[in-house]
């Protein structure tokens, strides 16, 4: 059982995060006594109504803006689709589009689907640590750039990718700018007011909050076409009763996680430079993403593993209660390299070793001793026999 294990040695937090009490509670409650349905106009209807708008309210205020700028989704996943497929279904005809070669599959695939269907698809090229140049951008924008779409904080190595430069050039350019900040809610203070950022995604279970719901901004005067037709939920961008309860969760979670973010951004880099030092001697482990910790998400370290796969490692550790992930989480249980890695110029053998460990809320010195000392352990192994074991 779950409860069994130590939270303290669960270092997959860029997968999901454990849910705050709070949070759970909300959802409970909702479930409980506010299971109306928020379009109806009685009484039960608009109780569940209200605890809808608060949410909103609250998720809102986290990223610094108005509840109206707020589309609830399902998910990080669905944000970001609606963002991308959003604003291409505005156009009778395929125009240009613009990613980054690190995106989350969520992005990656969409575009995907968009160049099937006659789209240009130019994916920026990155860094060693998986950094891009504004000028990089610049030169690739087209008359016909209908988006840009950058990941803040890439999920896999970590990269913070400078995004107010970058959102600069689209705003010059009057091109709509997308940047999926579900990695960096909660983690970096985001003021989205104050960015030149037209749409930015989040997710509920990367920040405490319950799965099964997200949220995309649209900065005010954008306008974006819906995915799914229906009712008139979601100021006509997602038909569809609401997930009250889901949302509630979120709402919960966002406003608690923006309480103590300073406090907790230091203590996260706190535990991030104490287990990087900790494996710095280790010969097998090989940085990914930027060595200056203060470059990447404060929460994340990545590496590749030599003579190993990452798959390998993450079974080792899971059989003594500690949880990593071999790259993303979306590509577990894959034998296939690590597309962001080979991005970034590993070699397709290298980019099977990759691991993140990644830290929370619940995450504490003894915790990351322990890990740093059974990945000593586990590495020391000549890579044959362990590999077999």
């Amino acid at each position: 059982m779950l409860t069994d294990l130590d939270p303290a040695l669960y270092f997959d937090c860029s997968a999901t995060t454990p849910p705050r009490p709070e949070a759970m509670a909300a959802v409970v409650n909702a479930m409980q006594s506010q299971w109306g349905n928020p379009s109806s106009l009685h009484l039960w209807g608009q109780r569940a109504a209200t605890v809808l708008e608060i949410a909103r309210q609250q998720v809102a205020s986290a990223i610094g803006t108005q509840s109206d700028r707020i589309v609830f989704t399902s998910g990080g996943t669905e944000a970001d689709n609606l963002a991308v497929m959003g604003i291409a279904r505005r156009y009778a005809t395929p125009q240009h589009l613009i990613i980054s070669s690190v995106e989350h599959s969520a992005i990656d695939n969409a575009a995907r689907r968009l160049e099937g269907e006659g789209w240009q698809v130019a994916r920026l090229p990155v860094s060693a640590d998986g950094v891009i140049a504004p000028d990089t951008l610049s030169r690739a924008l087209q008359n016909n750039t209908a988006l840009v779409s950058v990941i803040h904080g890439q999920s896999e190595v970590g990269t913070l990718q400078p995004i107010a430069a970058l959102g600069a050039v689209c705003r010059a350019a009057e091109v709509p700018f997308h940047t999926d900040a579900v990695q960096t809610m909660g983690r970096l203070e985001i003021d989205v007011e104050s960015l030149p950022v037209d749409l930015l995604s989040l997710s509920s279970h990367k920040i405490y909050g319950p799965q099964g719901a997200g949220a995309l901004y649209i900065r005010a005067g954008l306008d974006l076409a819906p995915l799914s037709l229906g009712g008139k939920q979601e100021n006509q961008m997602r038909a569809g009763t609401q997930a009250v309860p889901a949302i509630a969760g979120f709402g919960m979670a966002a406003q608690l996680i923006c309480q103590d973010i300073q406090v907790e951004t230091a203590r996260l880099r706190s535990l991030q430079r104490r287990l990087a030092s900790a494996l710095a001697d280790i010969p097998a482990l090989t940085l990914t993403g930027p060595s200056n910790l203060d470059a990447r998400l404060p929460h994340h370290l990545s590496y590749v593993v030599s003579d190993r796969t990452g798959e390998w490692l993450v079974v080792q550790l899971s059989r003594q209660g500690m949880a990593i992930s071999s790259g993303s989480a979306c590509n577990s249980g894959q034998l296939s390299p690590s597309r962001v890695l080979l991005a970034m110029g590993y070699s397709s053998e290298g980019a099977l070793g990759a691991i993140r460990l990644t830290l929370g809320h619940h995450s504490t010195e003894a915790g990351v001793d322990r890990l740093a000392n059974t990945l000593r352990t586990l590495l020391s192994r000549d890579p044959l026999s362990a590999i077999s074991a």
